[in-house]
């Protein structure tokens, strides 16, 4: 695949758009248009559109039929190539911001979170408020952290793991791809058989559990395969309907829940429960960040940092919070209502929501299967984000345009699902977690990269952007890799999973402090090794 150095984009220049008096002309439905419409009949200027592949960079007759998805649907074409500046978005009014917000609301608003929440009074065994208090900080700090990432798609023009590639170099980004890849596949399969699990519950087990895995891929796939566009027109409004749902969820289980239940821990024991919720809590946002920056490369770098920050970070957490909450509630019930303890057991969310929407009879099962098709909103951005990673891995797979990916990443997890429906859910329950612990260690390289060396070195023009498929210019990443390595190992030293207790782990109650710790070893080792790796190679 050729470099962008090859790539010379039109004479064209950055159209100011005021989004909010032209809303059909600048939505995130017209991202990357460069003000055609195409609402006019007229065909698409390939050239002018930033969602398709540029030209110069169509180097077989697979990436030329993903452009002609832009010429006849308005489909995105472009995979991990970077959006030039002249085709990008010039101005982002207020009303984007809003977008930008409902966009993560949508997609943190759904059945499977509510996971997070029953977890703090039944696995940690705290107290309502207790847990209550360790989701709200814990959800806001992977908030915080995660959001600051999304910041770099703007400033860039690049997918997340692309612009990965200025921390940890070329061929060290590789390996968080295939984390990335893993998580993303191994969240998709445990939602597909939550869902299915739902489905087969509101019909009284006569309904195959297959069958709401297939529905909730279809899905997935037909949004996550239109892009962008598509995508973000759906997650505005995705909410709604959840919204509705989980407030007469509020209504019908409310006079079971008892938050002012107190922890059955103390002591010690009590402090480690409360500091591994908090991070439980505070690695679901966190899980976004290796792909919340690819819907934001179309913006101008000229874009407030503040703005996108803000934008998410209320997205993720008035969405998480209201949510998770709910669950705590629920988790409290549980262990005076025997209906919900045997439904929560039994299959999981889905049976517990089946338990407590009982009451209404059937207008509830209409409610749980509502949130069992909402959770394609928390899939449809993940699904789109597979196939940048997946190009990310090499040369070869780079030349199988997005659109391949997108399927096969659903293919994948659904296929995996219906055999394994009955056996893989409690596993990559447990596994991911393990693999999350990288997250944050890559976060904290990439923010000591940009303020302590990037933006000392060259405060006006820290990055060259222009240098992301370009080996040469970009860091060899042996620093990165190094505190990577060596931040993972304290991870695992402090993990607490029921498969395995970390020696360090025991010594503090035991609580669960990979997150933290993982992360400080990296923020130590890094800056001297990045110094030396600077001093003797320049890059």
């Amino acid at each position: 695949m050729s470099t962008e150095a090859n790539y010379s984009p039109t004479s064209a220049q950055p159209i100011e758009i005021d989004m909010e008096k032209n809303p059909d002309v600048a939505g995130e439905q017209d991202i990357g248009s460069h003000g055609s419409s195409r609402s006019s009949g007229q065909v698409v200027e390939i050239e002018n559109d930033a969602t398709a592949i540029p030209e110069s960079m169509v180097s077989n007759k697979f990436l030329q039929w993903a452009n002609n998805l832009v010429r006849n649907t308005g489909a995105e074409a472009r995979g991990i190539e970077r959006v030039d500046e002249a085709l990008r978005t010039a101005k982002v009014a207020l009303s984007q911001y809003v977008k930008m917000a409902f966009v993560w609301f949508s997609t943190n608003l759904t059945a499977n979170i509510l996971t997070i929440g029953v977890m703090g009074p039944t696995t940690f065994g705290l107290g309502g408020i207790d847990s209550m208090m360790c989701c709200l900080f814990g959800t806001t700090f992977g908030s915080v952290v995660t959001c600051y990432m999304a910041t770099y798609g703007p400033i860039s023009g690049c997918r997340s793991l692309v612009a990965a590639r200025f921390t940890m170099g070329w061929w060290a980004t590789k390996l968080c791809v295939v984390l990335a890849i893993v998580v993303m596949l191994g969240y998709g399969l445990v939602n597909a058989i939550t869902t299915g699990l739902i489905f087969s519950a509101v019909s009284g087990g006569t309904l195959s559990t297959i069958v709401g895995i297939i529905v909730l891929g279809l899905i997935v796939w037909v949004i996550s395969v239109f892009g962008i566009k598509y995508m973000h027109y759906y997650e505005r409004y995705a909410f709604v309907p959840q919204v509705c749902v989980l407030f007469v969820l509020i209504g019908a289980s409310a006079p079971y829940m008892d938050v002012g239940t107190k922890s059955m821990l103390a002591g010690k024991a009590l402090i480690g429960a409360r500091i591994s919720y908090f991070f439980t809590c505070a690695s679901g946002p966190m899980g976004w960040a290796p792909f919340i920056a690819d819907s934001f490369c179309y913006y101008s770098p000229k874009t407030k940092r503040w703005g996108i920050w803000s934008a998410t970070c209320v997205g993720f957490v008035a969405s998480k919070i209201f949510v998770q909450f709910i669950g705590i509630g629920l988790g409290t019930g549980i262990a005076t209502k025997a209906e919900w303890e045997d439904g929560f057991s039994s299959l999981g969310v889905g049976g517990l929501l089946m338990a407590a929407y009982d009451p209404l009879g059937a207008f509830g099962k209409f409610c749980v299967v509502i949130m069992g098709l909402g959770m394609a909103a928390n899939l449809v951005p993940g699904n789109y984000s597979i196939a940048f990673c997946a190009q990310n891995l090499s040369e070869h797979t780079a030349k199988l345009p997005r659109v391949f990916w997108n399927t096969v990443a659903t293919i994948i997890y659904v296929v995996v699902a219906i055999p394994g429906r009955n056996f893989l859910l409690t596993i990559f329950s447990n596994f991911l977690p393990l693999i999350g612990y990288w997250v944050f260690i890559w976060i904290i390289l990439t923010a000591q990269e940009e303020w302590l060396f990037r933006r000392r070195r060259n405060p006006e023009q820290p990055y060259d952007w222009s240098a992301w498929n370009n080996p040469s210019k970009l860091p060899l990443g042996l620093a990165a890799f190094a505190a990577f390595l060596i931040g993972w190992a304290g991870a695992i030293l402090c993990m607490n999973q029921v498969y395995y207790i970390g020696p360090i782990a025991k010594l503090a109650g035991p609580a669960d402090i990979g997150v933290p710790i993982g992360g400080a070893w990296a923020a130590l080792v890094y800056p001297p090794l990045r110094y030396m790796e600077l001093k003797r190679f320049g890059r």
